[in-house]
């Protein structure tokens, strides 16, 4: 199958498999696992930040650090369209007592500064306190423009909010920027890295801050349920995925861009954006379903709406893409 639903849907590769089965394990939950604290060393030096933290999923990973941040009754200023407001679940208010202050993301992600500082509550037994400013890298596949997030974080600072970036995808923004990931991570106070999207990885985020914060995280990792035992087995992939699968990314994203043109030249589709790895497109509302249908005939699994998310990875190739294509192609010419 053609799988362009998402780039979490890829499977290890031999090579990664290797590396999984020839992994030195131990028990992390006593912090006694080699390649875990391996990978959290590397993830921790190559992000900038004292610590690391190994977390089964992004959802744990980025509400581990909310918890981190905030106590009950405080507040985190996110975007509508942020991950950990919108797709995680609602875990910051139901576990975690945070109150999520959304905002509506611009255009290119960023959450307009003008609005997080009107955002900011005063010191006041009325409101929630306001302790945590939560930003997105990349968001919808857009890169954040590196000059706005030196001045959110400076605003931040200014009222004395800690920083969170979810880095599920901070990879790809390294990688289409030509920045190393440190320069991305280096504002944030505590950033949430993904391998289980488009570095392949079958599992796994890791954490990373002061040690402070690790601590503090540590603590909720283990209340949430996040301890595992000889996990080394799932740290090795991501390791892996570090040393393997990074440079890789422009290869998704060129292919992006030739998905982006080949639909563009459909008469009845309409290419919204293409950044990164992903294409946002709209389709007459009357054959998302049949079309739907139409590509998983062809072997073709897609999540077709209004407007569609189409997602390339590592276990899509050019010639994928232009069966892809071709497919959408006959739907609209049969």
């Amino acid at each position: 199958m053609i799988d362009l639903r998402s780039d979490t849907v890829t499977r290890p590769s031999e090579g990664m498999k290797a590396a999984m089965m020839r992994a030195e394990v131990g028990d992390d939950v006593w912090g006694d696992d080699p390649t875990v604290q391996r990978l959290q060393a590397t993830v921790a030096e190559r992000a900038g930040k004292e610590a690391g933290l190994f977390f089964p999923s992004g959802t744990q990973s980025n509400l581990a650090a909310l918890m981190a941040h905030c106590a009950r009754g405080d507040e985190y200023i996110v975007g509508q369209a942020a991950h950990t407001y919108k797709y995680e679940g609602g875990g910051a208010a139901v576990l975690g007592s945070i109150q999520p202050q959304p905002l509506e993301n611009a255009a290119d992600g960023s959450l307009p500064l003008e609005k997080i500082a009107a955002a900011i509550k005063p010191v006041d037994d009325h409101f929630a306190r306001t302790r945590l400013l939560a930003l997105e890298n990349t968001i919808g596949g857009k890169v954040l423009p590196p000059a706005y997030v030196t001045d959110a974080v400076q605003l931040a600072r200014q009222h004395g909010l800690a920083t969170h970036l979810d880095g599920a995808r901070v990879y790809n923004a390294a990688v289409a920027s030509g920045q190393p990931v440190g320069a991305l991570t280096a504002p944030f106070d505590t950033v949430s890295i993904c391998f289980s999207k488009g570095l392949g990885a079958p599992v796994g985020s890791v954490l990373v801050g002061s040690r402070e914060l690790i601590e503090r995280a540590h603590r909720w990792r283990k209340v949430l349920g996040g301890g595992m035992r000889q996990a080394g087995v799932l740290a090795a992939a991501c390791l892996y995925a570090l040393e393997h699968n990074v440079d890789r990314l422009a290869e998704d994203h060129a292919n992006a861009a030739h998905l982006a043109a080949g639909l563009a030249g459909i008469d009845q589709v309409t290419v919204q954006s293409q950044a990164t790895n992903m294409v946002f497109a709209q389709f007459p509302k009357e054959d998302c379903a049949p079309l739907e249908a139409w590509l998983k005939e062809r072997g073709i699994l897609t999540q077709m709406l209004y407007a569609s998310r189409f997602v390339t990875h590592l276990d899509v190739s050019r010639a994928d893409i232009d069966t892809f294509i071709a497919a959408v192609k006959g739907y609209f010419a049969r």
